[in-house]
């Protein structure tokens, strides 16, 4: 199982929010900084988001990430404002290994299609967050229906890979669900990275045991409370 250590990017800082609530962030420096930190501790992927852009300045960090993106040389999926395929065109040109969708996969599902043809399935990530067993879209703020049925119709639709979050319990530190990953896992083919509440080195082995493809690690590693290296060597 792979390791994604989150970079998330707000007004030119790497930050963590709780809840997604942009009042909540806490700084912790220049994001180049944070991404090489991590990879000299052993990470060979890195989950990238511009939260400018979830929060609606899609421009805001491009530079940054472009220069993070080639500086880092290694694995990056990126997400964050990517509202439209010449967003996504403009974001896969950069050499990010995939783009995350999430608004805009729910507001034009046919746009995965359309990008997975011109670039590829493998570097079309649908993001699935859900709250309450229903997607949230909008930072979180709108729900659009069940959170199963979008991951199948993305997944038909050429997404090579879901990003689910649990909106539910990001940020707090207190640990995964695994039942709706369990059960998000069972209906589709395709890999599930899984953000949201990955606090321990025992979450970790949860998520390999429900055969995740991936998972990220965020506020928790961050704040000291999971260590790189332990859930590095869980996810083998």
């Amino acid at each position: 199982m792979r390791v994604f250590p989150a970079v998330d990017i707000l007004g030119g800082k790497c930050v963590q929010l709780v809840q997604g609530k942009r009042e909540s962030a806490t700084a912790y420096g220049d994001p180049l900084a944070c991404a090489h930190r991590w990879i000299d501790a052993g990470a060979d992927a890195l989950h990238v988001i511009n939260l400018d852009g979830a929060f609606g300045d899609a421009a805001k960090n491009a530079d940054l990430i472009r220069t993070l993106v080639k500086d880092t040389g290694i694995e990056i999926e990126l997400g964050g404002g990517i509202r439209s395929i010449e967003d996504a065109q403009q974001w896969l040109g950069t050499g990010v290994s995939r783009i995350i969708l999430s608004t805009l996969a729910i507001q034009n599902p046919l746009y995965i299609s359309q990008i997975a043809k011109e670039f590829g399935s493998d570097r079309v990530m649908a993001g699935v967050d859900a709250r309450g067993g229903n997607v949230a879209i909008h930072g979180w703020q709108e729900t659009a229906g069940n959170y199963i049925s979008w991951a199948e119709t993305f997944e038909q639709l050429g997404a090579g890979s879901l990003l689910y979050t649990n909106v539910d319990v990001e940020g707090l530190q207190k640990g995964i669900a695994i039942t709706p990953v369990k059960d998000l896992i069972a209906h589709v083919h395709v890999p599930v990275v899984v953000a949201g509440g990955v606090s321990g080195r025992a979450d970790v082995a949860l998520l390999r045991e429900a055969g995740a493809y991936g998972a990220v690690l965020g506020s928790a590693l961050y704040s000291g409370k999971i260590n790189l290296l332990e859930a590095l060597e869980e996810s083998r």
